[in-house]
């Protein structure tokens, strides 16, 4: 078989395909949700109102983390480098996954027809795990300290699944085909419906 036929037959191949495809999309989904976790989060930090308008973000935000660089990622990147939230080798890291990401999001089609190599399924545990690091820095260092519930309590950062990867690993079992939650939502749902009628 010639190499452009192995081409289509991987092509057209169910099989090799769909999985190729559903880690692809989940990488490209999970780095932009470590996107978000490292500009939101931040801007968040900053926010001071609300109004009809829109979020209020003090003008500290401006001056103490977007005069960084062009880039709000990158701007924060650096600023959770300040606060030791990450370091010098998670930049590199990041550096190497949003590669990756374009690589995706561009050649989309080459991967998958295996045109062209991505290290993505290797890299996507890394992935999680930067996105993991940025959030429970978050936890331990904001949520917890400015919640009295958490006062003198003693916490084990390795127990701390935050909101972010439980909604990815959720994601990740329904898209795999992993019916139970929902089983379980409609089953809360009717139960819930019961109890107020």
């Amino acid at each position: 078989m010639s190499e452009h036929e192995e081409r289509w037959e991987r092509f057209l191949d169910p099989e090799v395909v769909r999985p190729l495809l559903f880690m692809a999309t989940m990488f490209i989904t999970t780095f932009e949700i470590l996107k978000n976790s490292i500009v939101d989060r931040i801007r968040d930090f900053y926010l001071i109102g609300w109004s009809e308008e829109g979020n209020t973000i003090s003008p500290d935000y401006a001056a103490k983390v977007l005069s960084r660089n062009k880039s709000a990622v990158y701007a924060s990147l650096s600023w959770l480098i300040e606060q030791q939230a990450i370091d010098e080798s998670d930049l590199v890291i990041f550096a190497q996954l949003k590669k990756t990401r374009n690589l995706l999001a561009h050649k989309l089609f080459d991967v998958v027809t295996g045109q062209a190599e991505s290290p993505h399924q290797e890299q996507f545990t890394v992935l999680v795990e930067l996105l993991r690091k940025v959030e429970v820095w978050w936890v331990i260092n904001v949520e917890i300290p400015t919640n009295p519930d958490y006062a003198d309590e003693d916490i084990d950062e390795a127990g701390i699944v935050p909101g972010a990867i439980l909604s990815l690993q959720t994601l990740l079992q329904v898209a795999g085909g992993n019916s139970e939650l929902l089983d379980a939502w409609r089953n809360q749902r009717a139960k819930t419906r019961l109890n107020t009628q």
